[in-house]
């Protein structure tokens, strides 16, 4: 009897011994030891992904809506990496440029001169019609480029306009039709969409010429003035799209830039021209309102274009109908 029991006890340690040793040995397997750890007590550590930075700040395409009251509102966006146009679906309509030219007569004539200096008087001409609109200065760099104020034989326009048209590849742009004023470089029609062309063409090097477009460049980015600081024939210009750039695009480099503006007796209207151009974008507004409105009422226009075209957008924008953006 006692052996019996020796040998049953026997046995039941075997079988309890053997219970013991499955998990242990399953957990000996699996990596989990009495450490608590895996793989051996050490845990592995998987670095957490780097965070994205947000895209900078840009003008892209994008509805824009504005109150507008007058005859006339347009404009175009170039994407000058990719050459793509938007804007307003009348961006292929003209109206005039006024003293946005000036920055077209100022690189037509340094392009003509090479890598020649101009006479002393002649450049400080040339930086005063973009710095501060001169209408003085400008006409004598006009002059310079071979422009001419009589109409030319068949209506043709002037050799300095021939030339933007030529080497700018503009398509909508002519001299101006208002009886009388055939001649006058203010009167040049160009729709909003030619007006982004002429930017991408002052700042890709085409328009001033190899030497000159950084000096081009630079007297745009220092136009200078409000539009409370008006001459007769000079006065202030920076206003507008620069005013509506958030300082984030600002910061990003020069804004290059050339407004036009005139009361005009023949209509009665304000003719404003809004040009702006980055190594990333050229930006143009065009319009034509009553002058009861002041110039400061364009320049608003202007800036609220600029403000809905940026993106990331940094808020709403002006809650009236929106304006379908057109592309080609």
């Amino acid at each position: 009897m006692r052996s019996r029991v020796i040998m049953v006890l026997a046995v039941l340690a075997v079988l309890l011994g053997t219970g013991l040793l499955v998990p242990a040995a399953y957990a000996k397997l699996s990596g989990d030891d009495a450490t608590g750890g895996i793989g051996g007590g050490t845990a592995e550590k998987v670095p957490a992904p780097a965070p994205t930075a947000p895209p900078a700040p840009t003008l892209a395409a994008a509805p824009v809506a504005v109150d507008f009251k007058g005859a006339f509102f347009s404009w175009a966006l170039m994407d000058r990496k990719t050459g793509e146009l938007s804007g307003s679906r009348n961006m292929t309509s003209t109206s005039s440029t006024e003293s946005m030219f000036k920055v077209w007569i100022v690189a037509d004539y340094l392009r003509q001169l090479g890598d020649k200096e101009p006479p002393a008087a002649m450049k400080k001409n040339a930086s005063l019609a973009i710095r501060d609109s001169n209408d003085d200065a400008a006409n004598r760099v006009y002059s310079a480029a071979g422009g001419s104020y009589k109409p030319l034989p068949g209506g043709q326009p002037s050799q300095v306009l021939i030339r933007a048209i030529r080497i700018c590849g503009l398509t909508d742009t002519k001299r101006g039709n208002v009886p009388g004023y055939e001649g006058w470089w203010s009167f040049t029609r160009m729709s909003p969409r030619d007006a982004t062309r002429l930017g991408d063409c002052i700042a890709d090097g085409k328009a001033a010429g190899p030497k000159w477009t950084k000096w081009v460049l630079n007297e745009m980015a220092q136009v200078r003035g409000s539009v409370t600081k008006q001459q007769a024939r000079s006065g202030g210009g920076r206003w507008g799209v620069i005013d509506g750039l958030p300082a984030e695009i600002k910061a990003q480099g020069p804004v290059a830039m050339k407004n036009g503006w005139t009361v005009l007796s023949y209509d009665g209207n304000w003719h404003v021209s809004c040009l702006a151009v980055t190594d990333k974008w050229s930006l143009a507004v065009m319009l034509r309102y009553p002058r009861s409105r002041g110039l400061a009422y364009g320049a608003k226009v202007c800036a609220s274009v600029a403000t809905q075209l940026v993106t990331p957008q940094p808020g709403a924008a002006l809650k009236v109908p929106q304006q379908p953006v057109g592309k080609l």
